[in-house]
C-alpha cells in the first residue's frame, strides 16, 4: 500500500515524500486498509468525534453516581469551577481540559457511550485535551477532525509496536498511550511540524513508563478516571514544550520499545487484575468486599 506505515520513521519518511501531514497520511492509509473513500474515512472520524462530544456534553451536567458510588459529579464541579476559574492555579483551558476528561470517564461508569479511544480506562485524554485546546484557539471542526487522525495514527504505531491492553502493559498502555496520541494531536492542531508531533508524543509517553493498573474491585474508576484528568495537563505540557523547540532525546519508535519492554517484566499483579497497589488497599479491599471478590491480604 501507498500509505502503509508501521513506525515513525514510516510517517515521517510518508509526510516528507507527499509533503503533507500526519493526519493526511493516516487518513489516506485508513482509506487504502479498509478499501474506502477518503470522505468515508472523513465521515466516520466525524462520527467518532460527535459521539466523543455528546458524552463530553451530557458529562459535564451529570451528578449521577456510578452504580458503587465511586465516581460521578466530579465533570459538573469542575464545570462550576470554570466559572470562577480565577480562583484555580490552572487556567481556563486546563480545568476545562480536566472536566472533559473526567465526563467521558464518568458516562462510561454509568454506562453511557463512549470512544475507547484508545481504550475505555484511557479515553478521557484525547477529547479533554483536543475539545478544549480548539475551543481555545477557536480551531474549528475540520481542524479538530485532523488533529484526531493525527492522533489516531500515534495509537496505531503504539498499538503495533507495543500494546493499548492494560491487562499486557499496565495504565501505561491506556493512560499513557492516550496522552501520547493527545500531545500529537495538539501539536498539528498547533501547526506543529510532524517532527514537532513525535517529540510531544514522547515527551507525553515517557512520563507514563511503568504506570500500574491497579483500578478497585477491577472498575474503571477509580484512580482511572482522574488519571485521565491529570493526563489532559501532561498531554498540553508535552505539546507546549514541543512546540517551543523541546525535543526528546529518545525517539518515539524507541519509547514504544521501552513501554513493550516494561510490559513485559510488570508484575502481573499491576495489570488490571485488582491484586495490587491501590486495589489492595483497605478502601480496595472494601469494594472487593461490595463485590464479593476475594479480599487481598
Amino acid at each position: 500500500m501507498k500509505y502503509e506505515f508501521h513506525t515513525t520513521q514510516d510517517v515521517l519518511r510518508l509526510c516528507k515524500k507527499h509533503n503533507l501531514p500526519i493526519s493526511e497520511i493516516a487518513k489516506k492509509y485508513e482509506a487504502e486498509r479498509a478499501g474506502k473513500s477518503i470522505p468515508a474515512v472523513r465521515n466516520k472520524m466525524k462520527q467518532t468525534r460527535d459521539v466523543m462530544y455528546e458524552a463530553v456534553r451530557a458529562g459535564v451536567k451529570s451528578t449521577h453516581k456510578s452504580k458503587m458510588g465511586m465516581v460521578g459529579g466530579d465533570a459538573y464541579l469542575l464545570g462550576v469551577a470554570l466559572k470562577k476559574v480565577g480562583t484555580m492555579m490552572g487556567n481556563k483551558v486546563t480545568v476545562r481540559a480536566m472536566a472533559y476528561a473526567i465526563a467521558v470517564g464518568e458516562q462510561n461508569a454509568n454506562m453511557g457511550r463512549i470512544v475507547a479511544f484508545p481504550t475505555a480506562g484511557g479515553a478521557g485524554v484525547v477529547p479533554g485535551t483536543l475539545f478544549s485546546c480548539a475551543e481555545h484557539f477557536k480551531a474549528g471542526k475540520r481542524k479538530l477532525l485532523r488533529s484526531m487522525f493525527c492522533s489516531s495514527a500515534v495509537g496505531l504505531i503504539i498499538a503495533e509496536g507495543a500494546t493499548l491492553s492494560a491487562a499486557k502493559g499496565g495504565c501505561q498502555a491506556e493512560v499513557g498511550a492516550g496522552v501520547a496520541m493527545a500531545a500529537a494531536g495538539l501539536t498539528e492542531m498547533r501547526s506543529g511540524t510532524p517532527e514537532q508531533c513525535f517529540h510531544a508524543a514522547s515527551i507525553g509517553l515517557k512520563s507514563y513508563l511503568g504506570l500500574a493498573c491497579d483500578p478497585l474491585g477491577g472498575l474503571v474508576e477509580v484512580p482511572c478516571i482522574k488519571r485521565n484528568a491529570l493526563g489532559c495537563m501532561s498531554a498540553i505540557g508535552a505539546s507546549d514544550l514541543a512546540i517551543a523547540g523541546v525535543k526528546s532525546y529518545i525517539p518515539f519508535d524507541e519509547v514504544v520499545w521501552a513501554m513493550k519492554n516494561i510490559a513485559k517484566i510488570m508484575s502481573p499483579k499491576l495489570r488490571e487484575t485488582a491484586l495490587g497497589g491501590l486495589a489492595v488497599t483497605p478502601t480496595g479491599n472494601k469494594i472487593k468486599k461490595k463485590l464479593g471478590m476475594r479480599i487481598t491480604k
